[in-house]
This record gives C-alpha cells, structure tokens and sequence, in this order.
C-alpha cells in the first residue's frame, strides 16, 4: 500500500509540474522567429527577442483571459488536491478517503481541458499575421494535454484508491 500511495504522491507532483510549466512557459505556439504563450507574444529580431503582452487591444482577449484563468485554476485545485490528500490520508476512516481529492483533481481536469480546448479552436484568432500562422503548437501546449490525461488518471486512481486498505 505503501508503494502505491508513493506512486500517487508522485504521479501528483509531476502533474502540479506540468502544470506550472505550461501555465508558465512561452511557447504554446511557436515558429522559425516568433512563440506565443497566453500571456505574451515575442518576436526574435536579429539580436534580441521583442517582447509584448497580450492586450485587450486583441480581438480574442476574453478568450484569452478564459485560458488564463483556467489554467490558473487547473494549477491551484491540483495543488489543493495534493494538501487534501494528505490530510485526508490520515484524517478520514476508509471508504470516505479520497473522494474530495478525486472531486478537486477532476475540476482541474476540467479546467485543463477547456483552456487547451479553447486555445485549440482559436489559435488561427489569436495570431493573425500569415507568417505567424505557419507556426505549430509548442511543447507548452503539448504539456496541457498532458497535465489533462495526467489529472484525469489521478482523480480516477484516488476514487480506485478509496476503497483499497
């Protein structure tokens, strides 16, 4: 038992990882001399990158702030779920642990999901210079469908986990 609540406890903090990367990082979409995040937009001239926030002078800004408070709250509900697991792991008799840590890691499951799923749709709206379309999707966006199939296996194992002694 001892061996599985390790493996939980490390599958979290690696999906609290991948969170905080792709939440953080710059390059939900990238291409040969440009990468956008959800926060920024940087453009690499032939001596330093030119750097600019994304502001409400965007036509898709409150698409934008979708993604941005999603992925947030993703990342805060999978911390909060790693702090009600432990207190849970000690506090609660068997058969009722771990059912508010599954409800948490699967509202940030949710959350995941509909920032990736937005920035998904919108992407073409968010950049709509032609060179910057022929970009691709960047490994920060790849690490937010991660995080989604990771907080959904984890919020599936704490209800799976429940019932074990």
């Amino acid at each position: 038992m001892l061996v599985v609540l390790a493996f939980i406890i490390i599958f979290h903090i690696t999906s609290i990882a991948l969170l905080f990367i792709a939440t953080i990082d710059n390059a939900w979409w990238v291409g040969d001399n440009f990468y956008f995040d959800i926060w920024r937009t940087c453009v690499n001239t032939t001596t330093t990158a030119v750097c600019d926030e994304i502001g409400s002078n965007n036509n898709s800004f409150q698409a934008i702030q979708t993604i941005q408070a999603t992925m947030i709250l993703a990342t805060i509900l999978c911390c909060i779920g790693l702090l009600s697991f432990v207190l849970q792991l000690f506090r609660l008799k068997q058969g009722e642990r771990f059912v508010f840590t599954a409800i948490i890691q699967m509202l940030s499951c949710l959350c995941v999901m509909i920032a990736a799923a937005i920035y998904t749709s919108m992407h073409e709206e968010f950049h709509p210079n032609a060179d910057i379309k022929s970009g691709t999707f960047g490994y920060s966006f790849i690490l937010a469908w991660i995080a989604f199939a990771f907080t959904l296996i984890n919020s599936i194992m704490y209800l799976v986990l429940r019932k074990r002694k």
